[in-house]
């Protein structure tokens, strides 16, 4: 198994080595002596860090101790997502009532316009988000590079959309709901079309026709859709949509408080969400369920990718759940409702992976690990979860941008705190503070 260093596990938890090695003397935390130093097994690594979290991170919404928990800039009011008592609740509705049941029409793009008409539920019969078909939008994603990745594609597609659209510095409501509509859909027309699927749907079927998640599946598999599969897709939209004020929503929102236009609200947004801490988590819990798949022993596997990440066991411990995450346990359990045996396979891959995080760590999956399950069991790219995540998200962003452009404008602006060199040794004769 892949160790940690010492310097590594200082890291990871936030401390200097020689509080590390305090830690080791009081018999808080195990080493192992290696020929060039203190090694450090990864999955005990995460369960300290995690006993620490619990003894000194305080309930959510309440000031946290910097670090890895991180230091809340402010306390915004948003009407939109609610984290309460292990659950997620979105305008005042529990997460699992809005996911479409089985046999079901998909739901997402009804949620999509119920964040914006404010109604007590999404209505039931809403038709599907149509995107704004602009050609300008075609001609500049023709021009991308042919390696282009598809979050570079959705980018590109933000930009080219919002320079099509003589909208889009109007900041009503009313307009910035039918920009979110027609942008969100607008994303998913800007990627290619994967496989035998092509014909379907540029054939006898119209986008105008087909949901959100429907048009979106050609665009991530080769594999065939079927309404099982579909429902998984949607399930996935619909709760990854808002999740309280997450860094790339802080990012989104403080661009919606310069009255940024909801495009470049979104831009803002997949700014923070493009990283391997928050919008591509998935593609490392990818590599590590293929590792698994591949023969290698998931203990083995868990510990290369928290040695790799630095940053914890990926696809496990979301902060805000510290009995699970509701998201990942609905998405889970409609892919097992899906019965399709891609999707069973993959299943049991992550189901031994969690076996051996939980039992070493108490940790529970996070929503990543059902992303990176999905893209394994229908042969997505691995960066199909970040893609998905970029989609449904936009359109949270934008109910965001809605909610801020009713307030202040520019009060989302914190005070720096200077702590470089003093004025007066800028000023001596030969100071090296310049």
């Amino acid at each position: 198994m892949d160790a940690l260093t010492a310097a590594q596990t200082a890291a990871r938890l936030g401390v200097r080595t020689e509080t590390l090695y305090a830690y080791v003397s009081r018999g808080l935390i195990a080493r192992e002596r290696g020929a060039h130093g203190s090694l450090f097994d990864p999955l005990e690594v995460e369960r300290f860090a995690r006993a620490r979290r619990r003894v000194t991170s305080p309930s959510h919404g309440a000031a946290r101790v910097a670090g890895a928990d991180g230091s809340p800039l402010a306390v915004i009011d948003t009407d939109i997502a609610l984290i309460e008592d292990g659950e997620l609740w979105i305008r005042g509705v529990p997460i699992d009532e809005l996911v479409a049941g089985e046999g079901e029409a998909p739901r997402f793009d009804a949620v999509v316009r119920w964040l914006f008409a404010r109604t007590d539920l999404p209505p039931r019969d809403a038709p599907p988000l149509e995107g704004p078909g602009s050609a300008a939008a075609s001609r500049v994603l023709a021009a991308l590079p042919p390696g282009a990745g598809a979050f570079s594609r959705l980018l590109a597609a933000v930009a080219a959309l919002a320079a099509d659209d003589p909208e889009r510095y109007d900041l009503r409501p009313e307009t910035v709901a039918r920009i979110a509509t027609r942008l969100v859909a607008g994303l998913v027309d800007a990627l290619p079309l994967l496989g035998s699927e092509k014909e379907r749907i540029d054939g006898a079927s119209t986008a105008a026709d087909m949901s959100v998640a429907a048009r979106l599946w050609p665009r991530l598999t080769a594999l065939p859709a079927t309404p099982a599969r579909v429902r998984v897709l949607d399930a996935t939209l619909v709760l990854l949509v808002d999740h309280d004020m997450a860094a790339s929503t802080l990012a989104a929102r403080a661009a919606a408080s310069a009255r940024a236009h909801p495009y470049a609200v979104v831009a803002a947004g997949f700014g923070a969400l493009d990283s391997a801490l928050h919008g591509a988590v998935s593609v490392a819990v990818h590599a590590l369920l293929r590792q698994v798949q591949d023969g290698a022993d998931p203990a083995a596997a868990v510990a290369t990718a928290t040695r790799l990440g630095g940053a914890g066991i990926p696809g496990f411990g979301q902060l805000l759940y510290p009995d699970g995450d509701p998201r990942a346990r609905l998405l889970l359990q409609v892919m097992r409702e899906a019965a399709d045996p891609r999707a069973d396979a993959a299943l049991r891959l992550a189901e031994q992976v969690s076996a051996v995080v939980h039992a070493r760590t108490g940790l529970h999956p996070t929503v990543d690990l059902a992303l990176a399950v999905m893209a394994l069991a229908w042969e997505m790219p691995a960066d199909a979860g970040e893609t998905v995540f970029a989609v449904a998200r936009s359109a949270g962003w934008c109910a965001h941008a809605q909610d801020e452009y009713g307030r202040a404008p520019l009060r989302l602006r914190p005070i720096g705190h200077y702590v470089g060199p003093d004025a007066a040794d800028l000023q001596r004769p030969g100071s090296n503070a310049r």
